[in-house]
């Protein structure tokens, strides 16, 4: 069933649109503008990426000048090189050290696919393995039946300069995935890794796959950050990735490179599959993974260990560069879903892979708990929006009047009381908000929960549907939403914790349409946590862990705290981009003026950073390399010392 609102109220809304600036407004969001293309200029994460074009332009706009050429705000990523080298180099220097009085020393089988190279870049990429700080390896070479004679010469002359250096020469081309699978024979490692030929890897690459293969003996695949080089050998655009996010990992293929997997894994799921050309590791990756328990046999270093090579026929340089590469994914990822029983289907987007979970059989009811106090402009606002735009079939709305005494709101208040699908719950006490949430989630009739701002306003109309079939599956925990500002920028997009100190939301300001670091910002992926000003979850779930912790953070900070708690518990809680609404954020919420708000916000505070103060500064969904003082994903400046072996 479906709520039914007042007659008075029953006309059919439009969509919002953003509201219009006022000077004020405008001069506000130029200096913030500016600040964001600061951080930008001071990391190439951004580099050239359409944030950091759409940023610059606009702010010459607003001062009134001419737009930038593209790329302006691309920042130093050379410097921040350089400086994170000498922050490793002493423990490098150790990790060599120590790797020498091992006894036992991993084999890793470097394999490299090739037809018709750049010989310089070919002999670039062989460089590359040859300048190893780890000795320990070898490198298997299938060429498939190059038409270019200078390829046969060059591996020729390098499997003689260097005996841990093996080539094959198929007699017939048969494509990257054949060509993967006659190197992949001639391994004797018992791993392996996978390098086209045309890249690079960094020296120290190999030494900390070794160590982190001896630190975590249950691994069995191995995955690194990544950055771009160009034809001049100029370094950019690095990707410093999350841990394991089976989310993020659906939605593009994170793992490589580089991706080093254990090799009887490999050869247990049958090697590369032809017919998968172009997405020929991310179908090898899917079917590894299920196999195994990613969450503990999935290992990411933090580190940048191979420089993918940017040219015009590269995926690096484009994902557009091979769009068979495109749909050999989707037809990968189809046929993941359908061995591991997933009812979910998988559409190829302008930022990646989007997975649409089906329908199930019958939607269960939803009920929307939406706590207020007064503000009758903002709550009707949100609850008219719900009603006249969701088309989910069955929800009921619990509106939480904690003490209102405007006689207009008690009017409407009491409208809605009288219509079908409604509960309006009256509450008297000071605001608590995680106990008026728990007290309405007990009174609830809903199987899942969601927890509604009353400053929330729907766009998407189906996005309780997409929030609802994420949170049924039954390894997930709470779900969160893309909101917006009224002005179509991002408010949250997910919660990284350790900026400020505690938490801040990804993406904030960032273009409602654009990409973000690495397109995450339209990307369903796992966070640590969501904020609750649209958050939903199984009702079974919420009471499992308790609900939100009214004894210590009645007002701030519960939302993340429940869901480092559903973490603890198992769970892991997921963001969608495609349940879209606005948020005129905490337009009604106490300012914490008064002494009595102050003390009670560093109290909240000191328990958040006591209580969870192992995870606050290493997210899993976050990067160590990556900024705790913006929301933006630049690079940490300076570079931050990341542990050479982590838990």
């Amino acid at each position: 069933m479906r709520p039914t609102l007042p007659a008075a109220s029953t006309g059919r809304r439009r969509p919002a649109r953003p509201a219009e600036l006022t000077k004020a407004q405008l001069q506000a969001r130029v200096h913030a503008l500016e600040q964001q293309v600061a951080a930008m200029e001071r990391s190439t994460s951004w580099r050239l990426t359409a944030p950091v074009r759409w940023a610059s332009r606009v702010v010459q706009r607003l001062r009134g000048g001419p737009p930038l050429p593209a790329g302006i705000a691309g920042g130093n990523y050379a410097e921040w090189i350089a400086r994170s080298a000498a922050l490793q180099a002493g423990p490098l220097a150790a990790l060599a050290a120590e790797t020498q009085g091992w006894s036992e020393r991993p084999l890793i089988s470097v394999l490299m696919p090739t037809y018709n190279p750049q010989p310089a870049w070919l002999r670039e990429a062989i460089a590359s393995v040859r300048a190893q700080t780890y000795d320990r390896w070898e490198l298997c070479i299938a060429d498939d039946a190059s038409t270019d004679p200078q390829v046969a010469a060059l591996l020729e002359a390098a499997a003689a300069e260097d005996s841990r250096i093996r080539w094959v020469r198929r007699p017939v081309n048969g494509h990257i995935s054949e060509a993967s699978n006659s190197a992949l024979a001639l391994a004797g490692g018992d791993w392996v890794a996978l390098m086209d030929h045309d890249d690079l890897l960094a020296p120290d690459a190999l030494l900390r796959v070794a160590h982190e293969l001896r630190a975590h003996p249950e691994a069995r695949m191995v995955y690194s950050d990544e950055d771009k080089i160009d034809a001049a050998g100029r370094r950019y655009n690095p990707y410093f990735k999350p841990d394991w996010n089976p989310e993020l990992f659906r939605s593009q293929n994170m793992f490589s490179h580089l991706g080093v997997y254990q090799r009887a894994l490999v050869l247990e799921v049958g090697g590369f599959r032809k017919g998968f050309e172009g997405a020929q590791d991310y179908d090898l990756a899917l079917r590894c993974i299920e196999r195994i328990d990613p969450l503990r046999q999935v290992r990411h270093i933090p580190h940048v260990l191979y420089h993918w090579r940017a040219h015009a026929e590269s995926t690096a340089q484009s994902a557009g560069a091979k769009p068979y590469a495109e749909i050999a994914g989707e037809r990968a990822l189809d046929e993941h879903f359908e061995r591991i029983g997933l009812a979910a289907r998988t559409e190829s987007t302008p930022h990646g892979y989007r997975t649409r979970l089906a329908s199930p059989a019958r939607w269960p009811k939803v009920s929307l708990v939406i706590p207020t106090r007064d503000a009758l402009g903002l709550v009707r606002q949100c609850i008219e929006s719900i009603v006249a735009l969701s088309t989910y079939p069955d929800y009921e709305i619990l509106l939480v009047d904690n003490g209102s005494t405007d006689p207009e709101a008690l009017r409407y208040f009491a409208e809605l009381r009288e219509q079908p699908g409604f509960q309006v719950l009256r509450d008297d006490g000071p605001f608590d908000y995680a106990a008026l949430n728990n007290a309405a989630v007990a009174r609830a009739r809903g199987e899942l929960v969601a927890l509604i701002n009353n400053d929330i306003e729907v766009i998407t109309p189906d996005w309780l549907e997409e929030m609802v079939a994420l949170a049924l599956q039954p390894d997930v925990g709470a779900v969160g939403a893309k909101l917006l500002y009224p002005d179509g920028t991002v408010q949250h997009a997910g919660v990284v914790l350790g900026i400020g100190g505690i938490a801040g939301h990804a993406h904030k300001h960032l273009p409602r349409a654009e990409g973000g670091y690495f397109n995450r910002a339209q990307l369903i992926q796992s966070f640590e946590a969501v904020t609750a000003a649209c958050l939903v979850v199984r009702k079974a779930v919420y009471q499992q862990v308790g609900g939100l912790d009214a004894d210590h953070l009645k007002i701030s900070y519960n939302d993340i705290d429940f869901c480092l708690r559903l973490r603890e518990a198992g769970y892991r809680n997921v963001w969608t981009p495609h349940a879209e609404l606005y948020h005129h954020e905490s337009a009604t919420r106490p300012r914490d003026l008064d002494p009595a708000q102050r003390e009670r916000a560093a109290r909240e505070e000191n328990h958040m950073k006591t209580r969870w103060a192992a995870v606050l500064d290493r997210d899993p969904a976050y990067n160590p390399n990556l900024s705790l003082a913006s929301e933006d994903f630049a690079l940490a400046w300076p570079p931050r010392p990341v542990p050479e072996v982590r838990p």
